[in-house]
């Protein structure tokens, strides 16, 4: 059984299917129908809800955090001890005059933000994510980030814009929630626990929710066939494009050990089970390079669930995280009831979505090293659309210099093979050069040594190979000086939006 609190009602599952998805689950057992499907893919945020959970500060202090989610893309299973807010909760009225709705609400009204009003609800719920996270106005372009998961094709966006700040001009209302979660928290921990493992079960297909390691490692061992699922971002985009109906899904999204990040004397421990919006902020203050790259990996509904370890397991050569792993010399434990080995993330792939995972195993952590003073980084992404899309390629290039001459070179791409993979010629061809621009030029021209793209609905395989070469002389250029680099210490984008 899991539970969890649904608005203001404390809610029990055991019988569900292990793929069914909260948005499914809201709008045919509930009667809760304010959330939308738009796409079932995560992209258009139609289906947006507010998760809460309890989390520990610095100071070992516990309190309830809220963040967007999309719910076509979050199980069921995975809401076990979890505070969900749906926009039916958002005015505590039930007949609201204009007075009495939640400032966002109001604002939407008053701003004309809503015309056909099917994206509506999770636009709501993303600027009363904002608003609860934020006392006061954070600015245009956090309110653009925030709503870079929600689209809209009635409003032209302007007027939801003018709501997110409208908002904060109305007298100030205090979150409900957090009051509510607290006890139902404490609700919980006092239930007798007959079984310390959250599960659901449909006849024979189950899921199971491990709390610790050497729970998840036994179900491992016992079930090696199964689904293994963090955020579930994109293996809830398998379940609804190829209606996969998995036997056995094990989820390690509330592993106690996969879910600890730190940082000790520049060195990166990240579980292979912490959002990336629990990390990133961090890592990009060493690595300041990677922070577009992060921005530009789905929406922040997407960054708030998935995961490093759902990236690498899920093996797609066009995954933005394996390239910048491989390029910073990452390693990966893997981790089985045998123990844990440790292996390099460039050794972790094997062919098309094909990995040295063995079935019994699973990505346990993944440890970036300490940045040397002399390191160099580039990160690039190109795509067909700048915001919320997948690499046509993906360009990582980390080199060493002493004297002003390479003393070495990590070079690694996405999108140009069937795994991402070190390009080892242009590596060879960069060190011992100079930091010129006719040495990246150089490297360049060696492209087709190392890969031979192929041509699909993203690209040709020329194209590849041409920006490839364009952006080894654009790097030539950076790490040159020979041309203004943005301040890394606060990257931009390098495609401005209009409305920023």
């Amino acid at each position: 059984m899991i539970q969890f609190l649904l608005n203001d009602t404390v809610t029990e599952v055991q019988s569900a299917s292990p793929s069914l998805t909260i948005l499914e689950w809201l709008r045919t057992t509930t009667g809760k129908k304010g959330t939308k499907e738009g796409c079932a893919t995560g992209d258009c945020g139609a289906c947006t809800l507010l998760i809460g959970e309890e989390v520990t500060n610095n100071k070992g202090e516990t309190y309830w955090q809220y963040k967007t989610l999309n719910s076509c893309l979050m199980l069921v299973g995975n809401a076990h001890g979890k505070h969900i807010i749906t926009v039916e909760a958002v005015s505590l009225t039930q007949y609201p005059e204009l007075e009495d709705l939640h400032p966002v609400q109001r604002a939407m009204v008053e701003c004309h933000g809503s015309q056909c009003g099917f994206c509506t609800p999770g636009i709501i719920m993303s600027l009363l994510a904002l608003y609860i996270n934020n006392e006061t106005y954070p600015g245009k372009t956090a309110v653009i980030h925030a709503l870079g998961g929600n689209l809209c094709r009635c409003t032209g966006y302007n007027p939801i814009l003018k709501a997110a700040e409208k908002a904060f001009e109305y007298d100030r209302a205090e979150e409900p929630w957090s009051a509510m979660a607290i006890n139902f928290k404490e609700s919980l921990l006092a239930a007798p626990q007959d079984n310390a493992l959250p599960y659901l079960e449909d006849n024979q297909r189950k899921f199971y929710l491990p709390q610790t390691v050497s729970q998840l490692v036994e179900l491992t061992a016992t079930y090696p066939e199964a689904s293994i699922v963090a955020g579930g971002t994109d293996f809830a985009i398998e379940l609804s494009q190829h209606l996969l109906k998995p036997e056995v899904v094990i989820s390690v999204s509330q592993t106690s050990e996969l879910t600890q990040f730190s940082e000790k004397d520049g060195q990166f421990e990240i579980g292979a089970a912490v959002p990336y919006c629990d990390f990133v902020d961090v890592l990009c203050r060493t690595y300041p390079e990677a922070k577009e790259l992060f921005e530009r990996l789905g929406s922040t509904q997407v960054r708030n669930s998935g995961t490093l370890g759902g990236s690498l397991g899920n093996a797609s050569p066009i995954g933005d995280p394996a390239p910048l792993l491989i390029a910073l010399n990452a390693t990966m434990d893997l981790q089985s009831v045998k123990g844990i080995r440790t292996i390099k993330v460039e050794d972790f792939f094997t062919g098309y979505r094909q990995t040295v995972l063995a079935a019994d195993e699973v990505i346990a952590k993944i440890s970036i090293p300490k940045r040397s003073e002399s390191l160099k980084l580039a990160c690039h992404k190109v795509s067909k659309r700048f915001e919320d899309d997948i690499s046509t390629v993906c360009l990582i290039l980390a080199v060493e210099h002493a004297n002003n001459v390479i003393t070495s070179a990590r070079f690694a791409l996405g999108g140009m093979a069937a795994i991402p993979a070190r390009a080892p010629k242009m590596e060879a061809q960069l060190i011992g050069g100079r930091l010129d621009t006719k040495t990246f030029m150089k490297a360049g021209a060696v492209v087709e040594k190392d890969f031979s793209p192929m041509s699909d609905v993203r690209a040709t395989a020329n194209y590849r190979l041409i920006t490839t070469q364009n952006l080894m002389q654009r790097i030539g250029y950076e790490f040159s000086q020979a041309i203004p680099v943005n301040n890394i210490t606060t990257p931009s984008a390098r495609i401005s939006h209009a409305s920023l």
